[in-house]
């Protein structure tokens, strides 16, 4: 439902603000050549990964050999997804003047152009987290995942959609850009879209060509097994990253707002929003690696350009902010976030608040 925690007033607002603002300029300031040593150790993780398991493949008539293959090319993926490439396009690493971590120009492992994306995720979804009509991420524009959400009878199919969702997770992110539901409902026309097909028809064709013929001709007799290998870590990643961002957005507590509710929004205001529409998912460090620290959902989406390790390093002085504020600070396991989030899916299948 739209927003329901008590706010503070707008003296107490613009502490807060201020607050946030004096964190970030904390770990700016601290930014040097750890950060940058971790996100090339990351990146020649990644690469040893995937190196790894294209050699696996090679004897992928033994199981083992091929069941190594597909762990290692999954755990390729994940980290170019989550730690490498989401973070390095919100120019996480730009201040390192490294022309290969420029946000900008860095390409990742997925069939969506990684321009397209800055626009539906670095600049709508972040400036107008979890605003109905405005931030396209509730619900994609397909899911009903918020009461708010007028109910109709299209939204019966609300857990099919998520499943596809899940199954094919990066060409749903892909297709966010075209933003279909508008072309239904002739908000939007041809014009409108024809700039963006090109660029995904392109990453589409060399994302399928690599991993689909290319490498599996590579292995020769074995390209049915190598081609398996390769679908099967691609759905490995989109379940993952689905279940991860899932979590860090809609669980129960995670809350939207009214356009009128964000309207003259002070610094503070931005960043009190940013902490109740958003779940963390506590876990070791190795997961909050593979999740590209967006376990720490509420810390990413108050620092979106901050070095995602940094994450861990601040949630506990968020955590005392909100609670100084009288704000929740929601965490919780995978289980219980993603246990959240599915019932969620289901239960607004059925008619609701404003149906």
């Amino acid at each position: 439902m739209t927003m329901t925690t008590t706010q503070p007033g707008p003296a107490l607002i613009d502490e807060l603000g201020e607050e946030l603002d004096a964190l970030r300029q904390r770990v700016v300031d601290d930014l040097g050549a750890v950060d940058a040593d971790y996100i090339r150790k990351v990146i020649a993780v990644q690469r040893l990964c995937e190196v790894s398991g294209r050699v696996l493949l090679f004897a992928g008539w033994f199981p083992p050999a091929w069941l190594g293959g597909v762990a290692a090319l999954s755990v390729s993926k994940i980290l170019d997804n989550m730690e490498i490439g989401h973070n390095v396009l919100h120019g996480q690493y730009d201040w390192m003047k490294d022309p290969a971590l420029n946000s900008q120009t860095f390409e990742w492992d997925m069939v969506c152009p990684s321009g397209q994306w800055r626009r539906s995720h670095n600049f709508m979804h972040h400036t107008y987290t979890n605003i109905l009509d405005k931030d396209r991420d509730v619900g994609y524009g397909i899911l009903r995942i918020t009461e708010d959400q007028p109910w109709h009878p299209y939204y019966l199919g609300n857990p099919v959609y998520a499943a596809a969702q899940a199954l094919f997770f990066e060409y749903g992110i892909m297709l966010h850009d075209l933003e279909a539901d508008r072309i239904v409902q002739g908000e939007r026309g041809w014009a409108d879209v024809r700039p963006l097909l090109g660029p995904m028809l392109r990453k589409v064709a060399g994302q399928a060509g690599k991993d689909y013929l290319l490498y599996p001709a590579l292995t020769g007799p074995l390209a049915p097994l190598t081609l398996a290998a390769n679908v099967s870590a691609n759905l490995v990643r989109n379940l993952w990253a689905f279940s991860i961002i899932f979590c860090g957005h809609f669980p129960d507590g995670a809350e939207v707002f009214t356009e009128e509710q964000a309207e003259d929004e002070s610094r503070g205001g931005w960043y009190l929003r940013q902490m109740v529409g958003s779940a963390n998912i506590s876990g070791s460090p190795v997961f909050h690696l593979m999740s590209g620290n967006l376990s720490h959902q509420i810390e990413h989406h108050l620092f979106p350009d901050l070095p995602s390790r940094r994450y861990p390093q601040i949630a506990g002085e968020v955590r005392a902010i909100c609670e100084k504020y009288g704000l929740p600070y929601n965490t919780g396991s995978l289980s219980k976030q993603l246990g959240s989030v599915v019932r969620k899916i289901f239960r607004l299948a059925l008619p609701g608040k404003n149906s």
